[in-house]
């Protein structure tokens, strides 16, 4: 649907995203969030080594606790925000983060931080933050028209990567300037300005009818019937589900490596996520040009036979400057493969997935994506206490390879242009159970059998 606030919207020129003001709230409020994520990202590691002395156990049980809530969340979380309004559902995430992340620098100034407290912590943003993104992926497709899913995701992508780097950068200045603690003050500070521009959203949402007597599960079970039951979305979730897997193993580990191993100060460390953050810029402003020369499949394929690669930096590393500059150039390097193939394989699973269905489908690549996360980390833990945390990351890199099988041995690999939307919106009941045909889907065979916050390093970009 188009939004009424869509000044192009009735007329015959190329409308501008810019223009719309909706959008345009939706883009700031959510941009501010991600770079209030990237602040946490680059400081709550540094607070746990570096000022709570945290081992490597440690750091993988904050990493589960603060991955469990989606796993165990997700489902229910989307069929709350297909039943209810998902811009309430978006405010109330928000506000729970905004509340449980105050609390760390209250304690730091009372001198009571523990990892105790920290992992509590990790865990409420976790479940606030999936009731949150599960609303808020889902509802872009009710802001602008379909035919512009593809601008409007790759706008966001590279806004968000820009937002991350900012994030990154401002998270390693707050942490020189004000302590690690306190400078989680910048992220609390960005979930209330993603709760007002939320707010501010005037666009009404896809209508569904009642649905009072109908139990959450029945729905949820309509949802994951849904996903199963296109190959195309099937496989996309796969994808996200294998890359998380592997990509959450080396990241348990990741910072840790960094700032221990490789004795990499906090400054070093936000730079080079910054650096990564400006890949993925890249990555999600090319990705419409470069769907459009080599077709989505392939483009999406070449992203995750890449990845590997751009692992070996990391693997082969040792201190100093020389090995910092080529560790960011990797991370450039991937976070452009994810800002291409993630920006693409969302905007597919948007495209084909009727109205009353977005966050369900979401819900279920987050469910997936994010329950292989937790089991990972702890992987990574004991893995990492054992081998050894460089040998763990090699083994990491080592399962990056399964996401591209999945893909190459589907039809998806051989995409040459972006599906049509569905023919209509599915009714409500047992007849879910199916996506709707699309009247311009290329001729891509069914397979034989069944063979995816906010900002992920995996080429799947997330759920």
């Amino acid at each position: 649907m188009t939004s009424s606030t869509d000044p192009s919207a009735s007329s015959g020129a190329r409308p501008s995203l810019w223009r719309h003001r909706d959008f345009r709230r939706y883009l700031t409020g959510q941009a501010a969030s991600v770079t209030g994520s990237s602040i946490s990202s680059m400081v709550i590691p540094v607070l746990a080594v570096l000022e709570l002395d945290a081992t490597t156990a440690e750091v993988a049980w904050l990493t589960f606790l603060g991955q469990l809530p989606p796993a165990l969340l997700a489902l229910h979380a989307g069929a709350l925000a297909d039943r209810h309004s998902k811009r309430k559902q978006m405010i109330t995430g928000d506000l729970v983060s905004a509340a449980a992340l105050a609390s760390v620098p209250v304690a730091a100034a009372l001198d009571r931080l523990s990892l105790t407290q920290l992992m509590v912590v990790a865990a409420v943003q976790g479940a606030a933050g999936v009731l949150h993104d599960a609303a808020a992926i889902s509802l872009l497709p009710s802001l602008v028209d379909r035919s512009l899913l593809q601008r409007s995701n790759s706008r966001i992508g590279a806004l968000f990567a820009v937002a991350a780097t900012a994030g990154s950068n401002l998270g390693a200045a707050l942490t020189a300037l004000l302590g690690p603690a306190r400078a989680l003050l910048g992220d609390v500070l960005s979930y209330l300005v993603s709760a007002w521009c939320t707010a501010r959203i005037q666009s009404p949402e896809s209508s569904r009818p009642a649905a009072q007597d109908r139990r959450l599960h029945t729905e949820i079970g309509e949802g994951l019937r849904y996903v199963n039951g296109d190959h195309r979305l099937r496989t996309l979730t796969l994808v996200n589900a294998t890359t998380s897997f592997a990509l959450a193993l080396l990241n348990t580990l990741w910072a840790l490596y960094l700032l221990r191993s490789l004795a990499m100060g906090a400054t070093a460390f936000g730079v080079i996520l910054g650096l990564g953050a400006l890949g993925a810029a890249a990555g999600a402003l090319t990705a419409p040009s470069l769907a459009a020369r080599y077709g989505p499949g392939p483009m999406m394929l070449a992203a995750l036979a890449i990845t590997p690669l751009a692992q070996i930096p990391l693997l082969l590393a040792s201190s100093g400057l020389v090995w910092q500059v080529a560790i960011g150039a990797a991370l450039f390097l991937q976070l452009a493969c994810a800002g291409a193939a993630g920006t693409t394989q969302r905007t597919i699973r948007q495209v084909v997935t009727a109205d009353g269905m977005q966050a369900r489908m979401q819900a279920v690549s987050t469910w997936l994506t994010s329950g292989a996360r937790p089991v990972a980390a702890l992987l990574a833990g004991g893995l990492g206490t054992w081998i050894g945390v460089r040998p763990t990351l090699a083994a990491g890199t080592c399962l990056l390879v399964a996401p591209l099988v999945v893909l190459y041995r589907s039809p998806l690999r051989s995409l040459r242009e972006m599906p049509g939307s569905p023919a209509a919106p599915p009714p409500s009941g047992a007849a879910l159970a199916q996506p709707a045909p699309s009247p311009r889907e290329p001729a891509v065979p069914q397979p034989a059998a069944p063979g995816d916050v906010r900002h992920d390093r995996s080429p799947g970009g997330g759920p």
